[in-house]
């Protein structure tokens, strides 16, 4: 037998291995058994496309210059919940600068299950206020003696359909009396607004309103409490929200039912048969807190984050939250009880909302007025992990007939879209949309 000469086979062993080291082999495949939902991250991991920040028109620009002589004073009227309240003030402010007259700080008039009636001084800072709105608009704690001891001509614009003119509807009235008090309009006619009204209502709404050094207090101690870190949940289903809203649950409990109905009475009858389905599928019906824990376990939120309960008294079927997630604190848990027991309305929400602009992430189960003011907060602080879960797409997916994973994975979409686009996440009169 013939033997090959030894450089040969040298020469051919170096060219196996070449070969070997510039070509690897290619990975082995995962296994077609491997779970890969089981290792997706959560839904603050997705890349957003969207981001809405302040308008640098108002943050930065020149303002223009008061007018020598003011119109004369106006007095917002503000009623409600504390950021309903909020909400109308800041109104108010643009409509004191589009109407060149002074602003005169309200007197807070708070529905009558609040049990409250809170000056501005006793939630805001007055004195921090009046040196922020500085140049933006002319503001008196008091009104001077030749005016106090009148009464002001009222507009009551809250409830005219159609978008409000304020130039057309109430201009005439201060000119003419010189003190009106207003309740601003839902619908209003801000394309008319010039920018240096826009810049007032912007200014007060997100720099200058700041809690009193008590209630600032108060919500820095909640926040050294609440495990970090953590996610601020807003969640409303209460007997008067859920009575409310006019529909229909099943699988309440025996107490849920009692408080519900009680809250009913003989006007807020829950819609039937087709109504009750159309309804339900445009999101009109309140998550219960099961679907709350649904929804957050298809967006991927462990089981054990931290969640702060950002929720009114009285909140029903609980349990149908924290039997899957079990870290949950609330303000009544972490405050002493005196400090609890001696808080009225006003002062929880205050507190609700101050966590919430601070916390690492916030989801909410409705768009309220504390839900908007919260989001345009947190965008205006740079905190974009926030979320409004869709009570429409849920009952949407649920009357197709969607369960289990399914509906998961269809919740999974719904909220990527709207969290990857910042749907629903700022108020539009202060805030661009900035492209990522």
């Amino acid at each position: 037998m013939r033997v090959r000469p030894l450089f040969v086979i040298i020469s051919t062993l170096s060219l196996f291995l070449a070969v070997v080291l510039i070509y690897p082999s290619p990975p082995v495949a995962p296994s077609k058994s491997s779970d890969s939902t089981s290792a997706k991250s959560d839904i603050w991991s997705v890349q957003r496309i969207v981001e809405w920040r302040p308008c640098k028109w108002w943050l930065q620009s020149h303002l223009t210059p008061l007018p020598a002589k003011s119109n004369g004073y106006i007095r917002v009227d503000c009623y409600g919940g504390l950021n309903q309240m909020r909400r109308d003030f800041c109104d108010g402010v643009g409509i004191a600068r589009l109407l060149n007259a002074t602003l005169v700080l309200p007197k807070f008039e708070v529905a009558a299950y609040w049990n409250e009636s809170s000056g501005f001084s006793d939630v805001f800072d007055a004195d921090y206020f009046i040196t922020q709105m500085n140049g933006f608009v002319n503001v008196v704690k008091e009104l001077p003696p030749e005016i106090s001891s009148k009464e002001p001509h009222r507009v009551d614009c809250s409830k005219r359909k159609g978008q409000f003119d304020y130039i057309e509807s109430v201009l005439p009235f201060l000119l003419k009396y010189h003190y009106v008090s207003i309740t601003p309009a839902v619908s209003q006619r801000r394309d008319r607004y010039p920018k240096y009204a826009k810049a007032a209502l912007c200014q007060a709404c997100y720099r200058a309103l700041k809690l009193t050094g008590s209630l600032e207090k108060k919500a820095n101690k909640l926040l050294e409490a609440i495990p970090k870190p953590f996610l601020s949940l807003h969640l409303r289903f209460e007997p008067d929200m859920v009575a409310y809203s006019q529909c229909q649950y099943s699988g309440l409990s025996p107490t849920s039912m009692k408080a519900l109905e009680a809250a009913r009475g003989d006007d807020r009858k829950p819609w039937t048969g087709e109504a009750a389905r159309i309804w339900r599928n445009r999101g009109k019906c309140p998550l219960t807190p099961n679907e709350t824990a649904f929804i957050l376990k298809a967006l991927s939120i462990p089981t054990n984050t931290n969640i702060y309960l950002a929720a009114g008294d009285g909140l029903m079927e609980i349990e149908g939250l924290t039997s899957i997630y079990s870290n949950v604190v609330t303000k009544s848990a972490l405050l002493s009880g005196e400090d609890f027991e001696t808080m009225h309305g006003n002062t929880k929400a205050a507190l609700d909302y101050c966590v919430s602009i601070n916390s690492d992430s916030y989801m909410a189960t409705y768009f309220g007025n504390m839900d908007k003011m919260v989001a345009a907060m947190r965008a205006f602080k740079g905190l974009y992990k926030t979320l409004f879960l869709s009570r429409r797409a849920f009952a949407e997916f649920t009357s197709r007939g969607l369960e289990g994973k399914p509906l998961m994975e269809a919740l999974w979409k719904a909220h990527e879209d709207d969290f990857i686009k910042g749907r629903g996440s700022a108020l539009s009169d202060c805030f661009c949309e900035f492209k990522l």
